[in-house]
């Protein structure tokens, strides 16, 4: 199966000013992701507020993107719902218009809490799109599924035909290290967290990434990667450490789900608010964070 090599974005959902999906931003959307170096989206997940989305919201968003990428740009549907049929559905439907993969973190209801519970939960919504690469979104902080990777990694092997890796956000490098040699580098082990690319890289196995800060920092983020291979390991870690400096501005604002969406503006792309529960910025928040973003002088190497 196919691995995937450079950067995947975790796209913003845009909202118009009364909290409707509002699709008309995505062509322009899908254009800057591939102009600062991209190679897809990972769409409907955490950065999307997909748990926040209706399941037909959730198929028209897929439909928008499949509509605007451009040929060679990979679309990987988010479908983990709290309801596994709605998963299946949605599955199904990623399939239908063509989507390149599909994916799912654990349900935040009911905590799951056994490795086997979580290979059945994938199992069935897998079984909606069997055609289709299938990744595991690891993300703890959101579900409270801590669960060893490896041990899942052992108990998936064979379970899902289509099964093709994990996303993983998680501190422990060492796990992640550990996944990714799982039986040879069988899995795809897709990079989630923007702070600490480069030291994946270095533990000698790291290709690709699903990223949310790559929305705006994702010239400087795939930098890291090429100036990785081409040896040059001052410039990837003046890289590193700059984005870093970023996302130390994006936790002063609520992180980049409510932070990172706002940035989108100051770039010249308005996705609009989030949704209810989050906590949207003030626009004294606004100036604030800008005032904050251009003393690290990222105006200068945002995507553009």
């Amino acid at each position: 199966m196919e691995k995937i090599k450079g950067l995947i974005n975790a796209p913003f959902t845009p909202f118009t000013a009364e909290g409707e999906v509002n699709l008309a931003p995505i062509p322009a959307y899908a254009a800057l992701l591939a102009r600062n170096g991209l190679k897809g989206v990972f769409i409907n997940g955490s950065s999307g507020e997909g748990y926040l989305l209706t399941e037909e919201e959730r198929m028209r968003l897929a439909e928008a993107w499949m509509q605007a990428v451009p040929e060679g740009f990979k679309v990987i549907v988010h479908v983990g719902s709290t309801c596994v049929k709605s998963s299946r559905r949605l599955a199904a439907h990623a399939r239908e218009i063509g989507a390149w993969g599909i994916g799912a973190m654990a349900t935040p209801f009911p905590r799951i809490g056994r490795v086997e519970e979580l290979v059945k939960y994938c199992e069935e919504i897998a079984s909606g799109a069997p055609n289709l690469p299938f990744y595991y979104y690891h993300i703890p902080a959101f579900n409270n599924a801590y669960l060893s990777m490896y041990d899942f990694l052992q108990a998936v092997d064979g379970r899902i035909p289509q099964f093709a890796g994990i996303k993983y956000t998680f501190e422990s490098l060492y796990e992640y290290n550990r996944c990714r040699r799982y039986r040879n580098g069988k899995y795809d082990m897709l990079h989630g967290q923007d702070e600490t690319i480069l030291p994946c890289l270095a533990m000698g196995g790291a290709q690709g990434g699903i990223g949310g800060t790559t929305n705006y920092n994702g010239r400087v983020l795939t930098g890291i990667i090429e100036a990785w291979e081409a040896g040059d390991l001052d410039k990837a870690r003046e890289l590193q450490e700059f984005a870093q400096d970023v996302i130390d501005v994006i936790c002063h604002f609520r992180g980049n789900i409510v932070g990172g969406k706002r940035i989108m503006k100051l770039i010249g792309l308005d996705l609009g608010p989030n949704r209810t529960p989050f906590r949207n910025m003030t626009d004294e928040e606004e100036a604030r964070m800008k005032q904050e973003l251009e003393a690290i002088h990222f105006f200068e190497r945002c995507n553009r």
